[in-house]
């Protein structure tokens, strides 16, 4: 790959080109309609240093490495500075927000740079997080402090090699600026050390992005903004038809979206990760991970539990709920972009395509987090039995299916030997008390029979245990971005130690590998960290 230095970079702003500006340049808070985007640059900063970069992010866009410690990156992905080329913009967009219409939002402290465009042709598009202001920025300030910023950060790349369709995080730096935030909107706001993250994917483009427009009845931009959309971020589509939009490329394009936002809700619910705040703003047309909040890991295994305190009564957001929440988020899209096909039966038809996507993925998923060659119809009940004893006593997720690798088929003197306390012992690691007699008794006899059908596909297939647990662990990882992790690098961070920060991007970039130095961060979150701020729940500023 031929690098490039920063002055090089080739950008080719497609959106920006094609598509209608708000024609006020002033930044100020306001309706914006017409229009897609509004021009707005970001706001200077004190004093910027970088804290952390993705290398491999700069690999996107061919950016040399070399690159990435030199002060003209730093005042470039701290907001200072522009590159010739850089058309720096923010987005127009609406949403529904925990069920509600919320009209327009827009990009409140998001500001595009630009498209780079790569020697392969590839479209990556750099956004600030916590640039400053925008017109949607409504009553905020549109900045971000450091603990957002680095929960941001280390996630994006976090949930990237976890192998989940995800937005990427090129730098990380504090601004030398002070912030004011109520982190839990109790009414006791403090001053924050002020930080930027430098996102980048190829399009930040939101179900709102379609759902603005209809709402107003803009028929017209809504129809030319989904065409861009097609030529732009599905070129596949557009070849296919030739060029033409009609209604039937509106419907395979609607129904790829489907699809994609089901094998992204598949990887949620494999690693157990919850989003937090799945409003349709928060969608990506590309079924790409977006807007990293009030996110967390499912710890103790609690189908009901979600990370957002905004959330904490409703929980509409919770965990189990979400391949659903996705099916209602596609419906505000398909209402959306109704008045371009004018039919609902075949919008209806698309979004069974999601429904049939997610059960074919969370089967597939199922069968390999448990070793299966075939997920088969009994193993339905397997699986609910499982989810059931999980829960009898408080048991972590993502130690429970690394462990369960080690379940051996053929032990030298028969299951029946074992007592129950010898069965679970594989496993008993991820619980975090004491089980009960009643809990010992369940998980034992889920794991008998667990065995018994591991041993149905010893009989077919051959594969002995050492294979089987290769497969399994790459499937099941040893490493996510446990909430305690990611505050224990904030803490340090915030006196200026940037250290775990770095621990933590070079530990995750290889979750399902075995790192014996790293053996500490495998374990169960520390019973000082339940309740903490941070750690448990949190909020939408957090």
């Amino acid at each position: 790959m031929n690098t490039k230095i920063l002055s090089d970079l080739h950008f080719d702003n497609r959106f920006v080109r094609d598509l209608p500006a708000d024609p006020i340049v002033d930044n100020y808070h306001r309706q914006v309609a017409g229009a897609c985007y509004s021009w707005v640059n970001p706001t200077p900063v004190r004093a910027p240093q970088l804290i952390c970069t993705a290398a491999t992010v700069a690999d996107l866009i061919e950016l040399s490495h070399s690159e990435l410690n030199s002060d003209v990156f730093v005042q470039l992905f701290s907001g200072n500075q522009l590159l010739p080329g850089m058309q720096p913009h923010a987005c127009c967009y609406g949403g529904h927000q925990f069920g509600n219409w919320a009209g327009q939002l827009g990009d409140g402290r998001a500001i595009n740079l630009g498209e780079v465009k790569n020697s392969q042709g590839e479209h990556w598009t750099l956004q600030l997080k916590g640039a400053g202001p925008t017109p949607y920025s409504r009553t905020a300030d549109g900045l971000a402090v450091l603990r957002s910023s680095v929960r941001e950060f280390l996630c994006s790349e976090a949930m990237h090699h976890l192998g989940v369709p995800t937005t990427r995080a090129l730098s990380l730096m504090v601004t030398g600026e002070q912030v004011r935030r109520d982190m839990f909107y109790d009414g006791n706001a403090e001053l924050e050390s002020g930080a930027v993250v430098c996102r980048v994917a190829q399009s930040f483009t939101r179900f709102g992005n379609f759902e603005i427009l209809a709402a107003r009845n803009d028929v017209e931009l809504l129809k030319r903004l989904v065409d861009f959309t097609i030529g732009a971020d599905f070129p596949h589509l557009a070849a296919e038809h030739h060029g033409e939009f009609t209604d039937k490329i509106y419907l395979q394009w609607f129904t790829e979206i489907c699809k994609r936002t089901a094998q992204m809700i598949a990887h949620w619910m494999r690693v157990g990760f919850v989003h937090g705040v799945m409003n349709t703003d928060n969608m990506s047309i590309l079924g790409l991970t977006i807007d990293y909040g009030p996110y967390g890991w499912l710890e103790g295994y609690d189908p009901d539990w979600t990370p957002n305190t905004t959330d904490a009564q409703g929980r509409r957001y919770r965990f189990i709920n979400q391949p659903q929440i996705a099916l209602w988020n596609l419906t505000q899209l398909a209402n959306a972009i109704y008045p371009l096909i004018n039919a609902v039966e075949p919008l209806q038809e698309a979004l069974t395509v999601y429904r049939t996507e997610y059960a074919v993925l969370w089967q597939s998923d199922m069968a390999n987090k448990l070793g299966l060659h075939v997920f088969t119809e009994s193993d339905v009940d397997l699986v609910d039995e499982l989810h059931h004893v999980l829960q009898v006593t408080e048991t972590d997720m993502t130690i429970f299916y690394r462990l369960l690798a080690n379940v051996n088929v053929q032990l030298p003197n028969g299951i029946a030997t074992q007592s129950d306390e010898e069965v679970i012992s594989v496993i008993s690691a991820a619980y975090y008390h004491l089980p009960s007699a009643d809990a010992i008794s369940k998980m034992a006899a889920w794991l008998r029979r667990y065995r018994e059908r591991l041993m149905q596909d010893f009989i077919i297939y051959g594969e002995i245990d050492a294979q089987r647990k290769i497969r399994m662990n790459q499937t099941n990882p040893k490493y996510v971005l446990r909430n305690y992790m990611a505050q224990q690098a904030i803490d340090k961070a915030t006196v200026g130690d940037y250290s775990e920060v770095k621990n933590l991007l070079a530990l995750l970039r290889y979750p399902y590998v075995e790192q014996p130095e790293h053996e500490h961060y495998f374990a169960r979150r520390p019973e000082w960290a339940r309740n903490k701020a941070g750690c448990s729940m949190l909020s939408c500023s957090s």
